[in-house]
């Protein structure tokens, strides 16, 4: 007994010795390239960031309470969101169950059996009763020694894919947030627009009255009355439209926030909008704020691991099992010589399976080739999509300028043009015409000013996150 166990010993010993060897190639992740600043725009002031910081509440920048107040809703009851929290969950889970398989196996079993055996039964001793009991209760352990790596590749390879798992729930809550700004501000606009159109309704309506009383005064023409007619059912009737959009935009702010569209309300306002100043850092701390990019990354690094566990498939696999404990024929107590045990290390080689082992190692290499190039792409696409946004904003700013100017003119001439017509200098085209620019002329500022806000948001959703004055939040 003691030379079996020594041997055992002696075997554990020397497998022990070569544990640390790991057959995954060493992780270097793909170098993108990075420009060492944005490009410079001429015009653009951002504000400095501190880099590293995490998101955060990112929205308290626009200083706007209700959109702060269904943000922090969303984070709470968005399915979509729980849904990618419950994944990662599950993500975690195979973490666990990986890092088991680290660890000796330990059981327990027992039974308490009355047997008959057949009297034909072949090879049967004489002598041997027919019915007899079987008591046994033994415990059970086993331990498959790591020669090669395989479990802790796995182990790595599924911690990856949690940290992964972690960054798409980030990505995702970061992209629910930015569409649900982005929603928000729209909807803003659009009660904006009403307003103005319920302005400018009201200002057509005593437009057209004026012309009635001219023309029963034989002052104006009739053709005056219909051409007033028209411009004000054209401005009820897009009043009617912009009624019809802002409860497109409401019921999407519900879904958002998890509720039902048919118990969701906000009710319109006209707040003063503050456009932030949106910090930028540099294009190198983009690889670590974006939850995307960071997926993409991990992702590497598990298929990396992967091909560790296909080519320690190559290799022998060897378990230390151990068996032990006490079995009767159920007629008398456990005695000391009721005891078995037995103890010993198992191998096994693959020799041949058809090459299933081969194609294995050739999927995990390709695997950890398509993730490298998906992550080159998604940095790719982040720099592309910062760079897009920050024209993009710079161009609105000075749109918005420009508009704005437009509407003021426009409201000149329109002021002027029914002076003239009160006075009977002037036809009523001129006053259709300067009602109608200025009304484009406003409604353009409008809309420029809400895609402002919306390009705000892409961009601080590009960048991976908000800021707050202090830095990142």
């Amino acid at each position: 007994m003691r030379s079996t166990i020594g041997r055992a010993a002696l075997a554990l010993l020397a497998t022990s010795l070569l544990a640390g060897c790991n057959l995954a190639p060493a992780y270097h992740p793909p170098v993108v390239p990075t420009p060492a600043a944005y490009k410079p725009l001429p015009g653009w002031t951002p504000a400095t960031p501190s880099d590293g910081a995490p998101r955060g509440a990112w929205w308290a920048v626009f200083d706007d309470p209700i959109l702060n107040r269904l943000e922090q809703k969303l984070d709470g009851s968005n399915p979509d969101l729980q849904a990618a929290v419950a994944r990662y969950d599950e993500a975690r889970g195979y973490v666990e169950q990986a890092r088991g398989g680290l660890l000796p196996t330990l059981g327990l079993q027992g039974n308490a059996m009355q047997n008959r055996e057949s009297r034909d039964r072949p090879l049967r001793g004489s002598n041997l009763p027919d019915n007899y009991g079987s008591d046994q209760v033994n415990g059970v352990a086993g331990y498959e020694l790591d020669l090669w790596g395989k479990l802790r590749n796995t182990l790595h390879s599924r911690k990856a894919l949690a940290q992964a798992s972690d960054d798409d729930r980030a990505a995702i809550q970061l992209s629910l947030e930015a569409q649900l700004a982005g929603t928000y501000f729209q909807l803003r606009g659009l009660d904006a627009d009403a307003l103005l159109l319920t302005r400018t309704v009201a200002a057509y309506q005593k437009s057209y009255d004026l012309t009635v009383t001219l023309y029963k005064g034989k002052v104006a023409a009739e053709m005056d009355v219909s051409r007033a007619s028209v411009q004000l059912n054209t401005a009820k009737t897009a009043a009617a439209d912009i009624e019809a959009n802002r409860a497109l935009m409401a019921d999407a702010l519900a879904v958002l926030v998890g509720e039902s569209p048919s118990t969701f309300a906000l009710d319109p306002a006209d707040v003063p909008m503050t456009l932030p100043a949106i910090p930028e850092g540099i294009p190198a701390t983009l690889l670590q704020r974006r939850p995307d990019i960071a997926s993409a990354e991990r992702a590497i690094a598990s298929a990396n691991a992967e091909i560790g566990v296909a080519r320690a498939a190559f290799y022998p696999t060897i378990t230390l099992g151990a068996n032990g404990g006490v079995m009767s024929q159920g007629t008398n107590p456990f005695s000391l010589a009721d005891i078995f045990w037995s103890l010993g290390p198992s191998i096994s080689l693959p020799l041949f399976d058809g090459g299933q082992l081969k194609g294995q190692l050739a999927y995990n290499y390709a695997r950890f080739r398509e993730t490298s190039a998906h992550y080159k792409s998604v940095a790719l696409t982040a720099f592309k999509e910062v760079e897009d946004n920050r024209a993009l904003l710079l161009r609105l700013e000075q749109e918005g300028t420009s508009s704005s100017a437009a509407a003021a003119a426009a409201q000149q001439t329109t002021t002027a043009a029914m002076g003239l017509y009160s006075n009977g200098a002037t036809s009523y085209l001129d006053v259709v015409t300067a009602q109608t620019a200025l009304l484009q002329a406003q409604q353009a500022a409008l809309d420029i000013r809400t895609r402002r806000f919306v390009a705000a948001v892409n961009l601080i959703r590009a960048l991976g996150g908000g800021w707050t004055a202090n830095g990142p939040t």
